[in-house]
């Protein structure tokens, strides 16, 4: 069997921090951006904005787990080596504070639980610059080869 080249997971995630490679394109749409990236870890920032408010005029619930599905599934996308790729299985979200239009800006930050060989989860934290908690999210992922 050849082995695999390419970029690994990390070099991916650093290309796409850097502007090297396209971002995702619902960064564009959510107006967020990619941070930090590490082995096993993934950090987007995002400044709420009155365009992703609910007909309460709070930012719709949605953004917040969009983040941090980002932040946690990056996160795992870091441990992949050449050829490999991942899938969401699940993403389970807490909402515990409201993100207002004219709040601070947040950072949804993810980090790796377990990295096994078919199976990985993640956590993920929705925090302002003073460590207040908006939302917190754990996920599944499955690893594939090929």
């Amino acid at each position: 069997m050849s082995e695999t080249t390419g970029p690994t997971g990390l070099q991916q995630m650093e290309a796409i921090r850097d502007g090297a490679i396209p971002r995702a394109t619902i960064q564009d749409a959510l107006a967020f951006d990619l941070l930090e990236v590490d082995e096993g870890r993934a950090v987007f920032g995002y400044t709420p904005s009155a365009a992703h408010c609910n007909p309460m005029g709070q930012v719709h619930g949605g953004v917040a787990m969009t983040l941090l599905d980002s932040a946690a599934g990056c996160c795992v996308h870091t441990t992949l080596a050449p050829g490999e790729r991942y899938a969401t299985l699940e993403t389970k979200v807490n909402l515990v504070r409201t993100v207002r239009a004219d709040g601070a800006a947040l950072r949804a930050e993810g980090r790796v639980v377990h990295r096994g060989g078919t199976v990985a989860t993640s956590e993920a934290r929705l925090v302002d610059a003073d460590g207040r908690l908006y939302a917190h999210a754990t996920s599944t992922c499955l690893i594939m080869r090929g």
